[in-house]
This record gives C-alpha cells, sequence and structure tokens, in this order.
C-alpha cells in the first residue's frame, strides 16, 4: 500500500458460502494485507465449524478479530467497532492495507458508513424498573424507542432486550461528544453467486460441517457450560443443532430445517448489502462463479 492509494481499507464482503474467506487471502497476500474478520461469531474460542472460521485457508496471512473471547460471552457491534480501529489502526501503521472480510450486515455498515458509538454504563434503577415486566412489554417499549431496529436478535433474549433498552435511553437522553471518526477511505468488493448455484454451495457446506463434527462441537460447548439458550443466540447452526441434541428434531429434519434456514439468511444478507448500496456504500461487485480474483485484482489496480 502505497501513500497515493485512494483507499486505505479493503473491504470484501457476500453472502454465507460465496467464497469471501478465500478472496480476501488471495488479495491480502498479494497486496500486503491482513484480515480483520467482521463475523459476529468468530470471535468465539471454541465455534469453529459452525461459523465457519476455515482458518486453513489463510495461510501466512495474518488475522484479527478470531478466537478472542471465550464462548458463552456478550459481544455487540460496539464492542466489534472499538476493537476494528484498534486493529485498522495498527495496520495501518505498519505499513500493511487493512483488509475487513465477512458477511454481517450491521458490523460491516457500522464501519463503511461511520456509526457512531459510545460506551453505556448500566443503570441499576432502570433494570430494577424493567425486571418485573413481561417479555413482550420490553419488546414495546424497545420499539418504542427504536422504531427502525437493525439489530432484531436484541429481541431474542431477555437479557438483550433490556441491555438494547438501556442503550437506546441513554443515547436519547445523553448528548455525547464525539471523537473524531478515523479517515476510512474503503473500496468495497463484493462477491455473488446465481441463486441456485449459491444455494447448491450453501447444501453442500452444510453437509461437509455436519460430517466434519459440527454436532460434537455443539455438545461440547453445551457441556462446557454454555446454556441452550445462550447457543440459540449465537446463529442457525447452534439453534438447530441444539434442538437436535434435545431430542427436538431428528436427523433428516435438522439437515432439511437448518439448510432451508441458511438459505433464508442468505437472502438477508443479500438485501441488506442492497440496503448499503442505496444508503451509498459502493460495492463492486465480482461474479462468484468467474474469475473473482482476478476482476478484483483490476478494481484494486485501477485505484491505486
Amino acid at each position: 500500500m502505497t501513500d497515493t492509494t485512494t483507499f486505505n481499507l479493503l473491504t470484501i464482503l457476500g453472502p454465507t458460502a460465496s467464497g469471501k474467506t478465500r478472496l480476501a487471502v488471495g488479495l491480502a497476500g498479494e497486496f500486503g494485507g491482513e484480515i480483520i474478520s467482521a463475523d459476529s461469531r468468530q470471535v468465539f474460542r471454541g465455534m469453529d465449524i459452525g461459523t465457519g472460521k476455515d482458518l486453513h485457508e489463510y495461510g501466512a496471512v495474518p488475522h484479527h478479530l478470531i478466537d478472542i473471547l471465550d464462548s458463552g460471552a456478550e459481544f455487540s457491534v460496539f464492542d466489534f467497532q472499538r476493537l476494528f480501529f484498534s486493529s485498522f489502526s495498527e495496520i495501518t501503521e505498519r505499513g500493511r492495507l487493512p483488509v475487513l472480510c465477512g458477511g454481517t450486515g450491521l458490523y460491516l455498515d457500522a464501519i463503511l458508513r461511520g456509526y457512531r458509538m459510545v460506551a453505556v454504563p448500566e443503570d441499576p434503577e432502570l433494570r430494577l424498573d424493567l425486571e418485573n415486566r413481561s417479555t413482550d412489554e420490553l419488546v414495546a417499549m424497545l420499539r418504542e424507542l427504536k422504531p427502525h431496529l437493525h439489530n432484531t436478535s436484541d429481541l431474542l433474549e431477555r437479557s438483550r432486550t433490556v441491555r438494547a433498552i438501556e442503550i437506546a435511553r441513554y443515547e436519547s437522553e445523553i448528548t455525547t461528544r464525539q471523537e473524531p471518526y478515523p479517515d476510512i477511505r474503503p473500496l468495497t468488493i463484493g462477491i455473488r453467486w446465481e441463486r441456485s448455484a449459491l444455494r447448491a454451495r450453501i447444501t453442500e457446506r452444510l453437509r461437509l460441517r455436519l460430517e466434519s463434527g459440527m454436532i460434537d462441537e455443539v455438545r461440547h460447548l453445551h457441556e462446557e457450560g454454555v446454556a441452550w439458550e445462550r447457543l440459540d443466540y449465537y446463529g442457525l447452526e447452534y439453534r438447530y443443532v441444539g434442538a437436535f441434541l434435545k431430542g427436538e428434531l431428528n436427523r433428516n429434519d435438522l439437515f432439511q430445517k437448518l439448510n432451508s434456514a441458511i438459505h433464508d439468511f442468505a437472502k438477508r444478507q443479500e438485501n441488506w448489502f442492497r440496503k448499503m448500496e442505496r444508503n451509498g456504500v459502493v460495492i463492486n461487485w465480482m461474479d462468484g462463479a468467474g474469475d473473482p480474483l482476478a476482476e478484483a485484482r483490476s478494481i484494486i489496480l485501477g485505484n491505486q
């Protein structure tokens, strides 16, 4: 990366099973990059197969924000943004190129569109008031405070809903002087597939994950103390495998229902990326069935 480069952050995004990691690793290797993961679950240790870490693909390319927390811990978009800024600064100071790679739309949006976030302290008085309210009341309160709620996972678990209300109340009542936002000039590359091809890739990857021990991974996490409810929060793979381990699904239903749910999730990711484009994020799309590495290389060289 040189001082004359028009961008100082390369972002690789796409839906699940699109080949993001392979493309990011290839480009990082060519352009002196280090990868910063934009995945809401790969931060957790012991959650490897279900999150698709694919660490074997990285080779000698350094990576950040993977395996930094114990499973069962909390991790928010605020935490991600704070750690991203730290990694971005460290990589840039070494004269390397930060390569942001992932499919968690909210995390990508937080960087590419510059969400302003502040640390919000706990409010014991508010928490005491919320303690006796029903879950439906809490959800209604949060939706009233944030009519355009981005992170609907805050509605899946009572403790997360309480925390989201706490944050929304704080943001509405406190005017915080913001620190200057880092100088981030992104070049964003997306990888996409024709719908039927992506569905086939998702199905095959799920089959391989199940054969590679994903059920044992989830069983071990629970045996190590991660509650079923917490596993639900960690996403589709952990939710459905957890249901299988509890006897709520048989093996065939596990595969069929989880496969269908992941297909739906990929559609939601694509919808989020389209929304990002409507909000001004420029995404250079590569054809996954072609030669995305060569296409992306050409885009990058044209912006140097």
